[in-house]
């Protein structure tokens, strides 16, 4: 029995994802200088992949 394409191991699907995870908007905003430490987690300004 084949396995339905929807349902790919996360390792060999590799396309760009337009929403990011909290984790991945603060290593984001502190690339580009907007995020200091002990700034709140809540309330994140809006990022765009790159």
């Amino acid at each position: 029995m084949s396995q339905h394409s929807s349902l790919k191991s996360a390792s060999k699907i590799r396309e760009k994802r337009n929403v990011l995870k909290r984790f991945e908007r603060i290593d984001l905003l502190r690339q580009r200088g907007k995020w200091k430490d002990g700034d709140r987690a809540l309330g994140l300004p809006k990022t765009k992949s790159e």
